[in-house]
């Protein structure tokens, strides 16, 4: 299988790349670019749409508006309701006048409350018309002032509530408010009084009103083939006047807008003009608020048309320009690789030498073909360099011959070299093992003066005492008889570990925790001395096969270097247990620790960290030791927390 990165690296490919960059990378990208362009400008033409959809939607309502406030102020000013007035009969001319203008109701207010706790004044509509202003606008009015109005209007402005998804969370089951048309016009009384002459049209369900603004908006012909333009008159945010659909003959009254769109038309006072999710489909959409007389935000005007279609327009587009592009490409990457093959040509044969020449042929040449250009004349080069190659190849092997015997001279040179390294390794291993003894050696000097100076202080007292009163010294000679006794044991145990293995008769079945606790005698004065406390856990008596003196002289070592990295004081902690096959001394203090880098460097020959006090040769010796029974150290640390050294040793069969 050829190596990819190989291949990416050859003439071949990046000539090929060269040739067809332009059209496969470059044209893609502009053109990938240009549709981008043109699909973002075309969202952008479907946005100005709409907006021009909203302000046909937003005028045809202002119309209403006012057309509603004129004919109630040329009622006002009617001779015929003059002459109702002065025969006192409003009331059946009103009645009439509400039926043949449309109105859900129609009444003379003097400003006093009406039943069901209506108060006319509190409606800046009314207000303005008994100061002599007609005005119209859209109010809320709920279920008892529409029932103080007219009987049965709160029955026809209740909208059950359908869940809409996106909509914001609410417990209403039921939308029992009526949005509007208020229009009030003054009337001059005969008294000279003024009154105000009250109607409104509910919009609650009044789908001829937003049938009209659907048809005002989106005129036949007016969207491409499938979509489909929709108006929608909310209050609040519920669909109260509506020709979406949730089902085919089913308006979707009830359902509610999106918690974003809610928040930027009626809580930000804002226009939306974007795509939205409507009821059950997405639609370019177009919100703005409805105001009422108040100045307060209750509701939305929406128009807007399905997405769709022209999503399928811009994917068809996208689709024909990339078959075309491909179908330009399929025609020209062959003419573009023919011309490219002239320059592979020579470029393979190039290569195809090269392969044989590390294959091992060196007599392959590329040779003339004919051709000529620069490539041909890097292909007489290299036939030049290959002839170079092959004389220098024939000088090289005579080299390597007489090289190979100098290599054989060397080779039992360091032979010789290595033999005189071991012996030295062998007298360095005698003189480690001669320092150690030379530092227990002043310990013990100390341990003998202490019994000494006893022996004398009793020898005086007994001088002193001598002769029938000798029951009264017993006590100190019996101390005398201890400090001599203990003076015998530690000189003992020197000479044991100083004394060569093979005149110490000493046997090569031993117990390393017997080892272990000799050891500690040893080395008492240096322990003490440095304020070190000594705890032990000797939990096995198994034995291994091993030179007494050797493990000693490790287990001294390691004692030796747990008390100099303590030398404030510490505890130090001598443990003999089992683990499987063998028998292991663990070695751990609370000093100062060892860093990671220096940890694994430790067993090395020669490095050292007591700079003059040390050879650097101790643990090497000491691993040298161990290894020769099968056994190993092992070394864990943390700077600042310690050290623990393992004495893995293989335990004796039957032991």
């Amino acid at each position: 299988m050829p190596d990819p990165g190989r291949l990416l690296r050859s003439v071949r490919v990046r000539l090929l790349v060269i040739a067809l960059l332009p059209m496969l990378v470059l044209f893609p990208v502009l053109l990938g670019g240009a549709m981008l362009r043109w699909s973002n400008k075309m969202d952008n033409l479907l946005i100005v749409k709409v907006n021009s959809d909203l302000t046909i939607a937003d005028q045809y309502l202002q119309h209403l508006l006012g057309n509603s406030v004129e004919r109630l102020d040329a009622l006002a000013g009617s001779v015929a309701f003059e002459e109702a007035l002065q025969r006192g009969g409003t009331k059946a001319y009103i009645a009439a006048r509400k039926e043949e203008l449309g109105l859900d109701f129609l009444y003379l207010s003097d400003g006093r409350p009406l039943p069901r706790g209506f108060v006319p004044r509190d409606w800046p509509v009314i207000e303005d018309a008994l100061a002599g202003q007609p005005r119209s606008a859209i109010d809320i009015l709920s279920a008892g002032q529409l029932e103080a109005l007219s009987p049965g209007l709160p029955e026809r402005a209740a909208i059950r509530l359908v869940p809409t998804r996106a909509a914001r969370p609410t417990e209403r089951m039921t939308e029992d408010r009526g949005m509007i048309i208020h229009s009030a016009a003054p009337v001059a009384m005969p008294d000279g009084s003024r009154r105000a002459l009250v109607g409104g049209v509910l919009l609650n369900r009044n789908l001829d009103f937003i049938d009209t603004i659907n048809a005002l908006v989106y005129r036949e012909r007016s969207l491409p083939e499938g979509s489909q333009g929709t108006a929608t008159l909310f209050l609040d945010d519920v669909r109260i006047s509506t020709n979406v659909r949730l089902f085919e003959n089913v308006r979707a009254l009830g359902t509610r807008v999106s918690a974003e769109v809610r928040q930027q038309v009626l809580g930000d006072g804002a226009t939306w003009l974007d795509r939205a999710f409507v009821v059950n489909d997405w639609y370019i959409s177009a919100y703005q608020p409805i105001t009422d007389s108040k100045g307060e935000n209750v509701g939305m005007l929406y128009v807007g048309f399905l997405e769709a279609p022209f999503q399928r327009q811009k994917i068809n587009t996208i689709v024909a320009l990339s078959l075309i592009f491909l179908f330009v490409a399929a025609i020209s990457v062959p003419i573009f690789l023919r011309w490219a093959g002239r320059i592979f040509r020579p470029l393979e044969r190039m290569t195809q030498t090269i392969a044989e020449v590390e294959a091992g042929n060196l007599e392959a040449r590329n040779g003339s073909q004919g051709e000529s250009g620069e490539i041909a004349q890097v292909a007489q080069h290299l036939d030049g360099l290959l002839n170079a190659v092959q004389e220098r190849d024939r000088q090289l092997r005579d080299w390597g011959e007489s090289l190979e015997q100098k290599v054989e001279e060397r080779t039992r040179d360091l032979q010789e070299a290595n033999s005189k390294l071991e012996r030295a390794t062998e007298r360095l291993i005698m003189s480690e093992k001669l320092a150690a003894v030379g530092e227990i050696t002043a310990g013990v000097a100390h341990e003998i003066n202490n019994p000494i100076a006893v022996i004398q202080g009793n020898l005086e007292v007994a001088r002193d005492l001598l002769g029938k009163d000798a029951e009264k010294v017993e006590t100190e000679f019996r101390l005398i008889d201890d400090q001599v006794y203990r003076v015998g044991v530690i000189v003992s145990k020197l000479l044991q570990f100083a004394r060569p293995a093979e005149y110490s008769g000493a046997a090569n079945l031993i117990v390393p925790a017997e080892v272990a606790r000799d050891c500690l005698v040893l080395t008492r004065q240096q322990i003490e001395k440095a304020r070190v406390e000594i705890r032990t856990n000797f939990a096995t008596t198994r034995a291994v096969l091993m030179e007494r003196t050797e493990l000693q002289q490790v287990v001294v070592n390691l004692i030796l270097n747990a008390v100099h990295a303590m030398p404030e004081g510490g505890i130090l902690t001598v443990s003999v247990m089992d683990e499987d096959d063998h028998v292991v001394i663990r070695i751990e203090d609370t000093g100062s620790g060892i860093p990671p880098e220096t940890l694994k460097r430790i067993f090395d020959p020669f490095f050292t960290t007591k700079q003059a006090q040390g050879t650097g040769l101790g643990l090497s010796i000491s691993q040298q030791l161990t290894g020769r029974i099968g056994g190993r150290i092992v070394a864990a640390s943390e700077p600042g927390q310690g050290s623990r050294f393992d004495i893995i040793l293989p335990a004796a069969e039957n032991s």
